[in-house]
Order: structure tokens, then C-alpha cells, then sequence
């Protein structure tokens, strides 16, 4: 499995190529923002884009989906229906029978699942930053998007933010069976195991 990290953007999001490395096929996560340098350098890696995934509805993690598509080509775009209201407006690019720009969207919700080559993408429901928050869980690696950060978790003072939505997604999250890699939507990443130790959030809302 390939896991490659790009960071874009005004605040430094991270994008994320997730690759089945016997069929080369591909997802990218969040392309927040230069679109068209992602699309280009997958294709320098040898893999092909397959679909887009959506942690969450804010433009530092959509606004390079436009330009992706454009160099990279048609092909769905994965979110919760209940963050596609707040992505800014026209961030998918207008589909070719110019019948608006909802073709290639796709909605996500709490236990679906996608196929990438031999992977397995499960979907998690982890409100709190944004109503649909979404983490993708993949064998022992979890993008989780603006809910858990190494040593912190996204913030939850913008509008349709919940505090109380967000430590449930912590305590889901640090419940979870055995040890993960954790790539959150900003900064470095860490362990579930480590997390579950030092990170404040995650400890208050597992009651630590």
C-alpha cells in the first residue's frame, strides 16, 4: 500500500495518495488546493487516479478538486451529504453535458465501503469539526481528516462545529481494537497508541 503526503495550500493541509500498488490504481484524499501538480505528480508515481476522498467540507480540503479533475480526468468524488453544503460552490468541475456540477459527486455515510485494487476503504462517521466529517479507514491506517491531530484535534469553534459531536468521534476513534497509523488533515503524523497517551483531546473524551 502506498501512502504518500503532499502538503498545499494557504494553511498547510495535507493531501494524501493512497495506492493499491499490484494495480496502481488510486485514491487522493483531500486535494486542497494545486490541483493540477497533484494530478501530475501521481501520474509520475506510475498510478492512476480512481476517485477522490473528501474528509470534510472546508476549502483548504476541496478547493483543489476543480483542477485535479481537469488534468487528472472524470472520475466520482467521495463526501458526506451532510458537508456538501458548505464546500464552496463550483469546487467539482462542471460535468461535459453542462447539466450542472453534481455528476461526479458521490455521498458517503457510516459503514460504507469502497474498493481500491485489493483495498478495502471503510468509512467512519466522525462529526465534530463539520457535521459529515468522514474518517477512511484502510488496514491499519486511518485518515482522519480535522478530528485527530498528533497531540491535538480540529477546532470547533466555526459555525456547525460541536464540541460534544468531537469527543465522541475521539472516544470512537481511541476505542478502536489494536494500534493505527494516524494521518490527520494538518500537521505530522503519529499512532493511535501514542495519541491514546499524550494527546489531551482523546483522553478527555476516553475519560482518562
Amino acid at each position: 500500500m502506498l501512502i504518500r503526503r503532499l502538503t498545499v495550500g494557504m494553511v498547510q493541509t495535507n493531501c494524501y495518495f493512497l495506492g493499491d500498488e499490484g494495480s496502481k490504481k488510486a485514491a487522493v484524499i483531500d486535494p486542497g488546493d494545486n490541483g493540477g501538480y497533484l494530478a501530475q505528480s501521481l501520474s509520475a508515481l506510475g498510478y492512476r487516479a480512481e476517485m477522490v476522498l473528501l474528509t470534510h467540507g472546508h476549502f483548504d480540503h476541496v478547493d483543489g478538486v476543480r483542477d485535479f479533475l481537469a488534468e487528472a480526468g472524470s472520475m466520482p468524488v467521495y463526501l458526506s451529504r451532510k458537508d456538501y453544503p458548505f464546500c464552496p460552490t463550483g469546487f467539482v468541475a462542471p460535468s461535459a453535458d453542462g447539466l450542472g456540477e453534481l455528476k461526479e459527486v458521490r455521498f458517503l455515510a457510516e459503514g460504507d465501503t469502497l474498493s481500491l485494487g485489493a483495498l478495502t476503504i471503510k468509512v467512519l462517521e466522525t462529526p465534530g469539526h463539520t457535521p459529515g466529517g468522514l474518517t477512511f479507514r484502510v488496514g491499519d491506517a486511518l485518515f482522519t481528516g480535522d478530528t485527530l491531530f498528533a497531540g491535538s484535534c480540529g477546532r470547533t469553534d466555526f459555525p456547525n462545529s460541536s464540541m460534544e459531536d468531537m469527543l465522541a468521534s475521539l472516544r470512537r476513534l481511541g476505542e478502536l481494537e489494536g494500534d493505527f497509523q494516524v494521518y490527520p488533515g494538518h500537521m505530522g503524523a503519529s499512532t493511535l497508541a501514542r495519541e491514546r497517551k499524550i494527546n489531551p483531546f482523546l483522553r478527555q473524551a476516553m475519560g482518562r
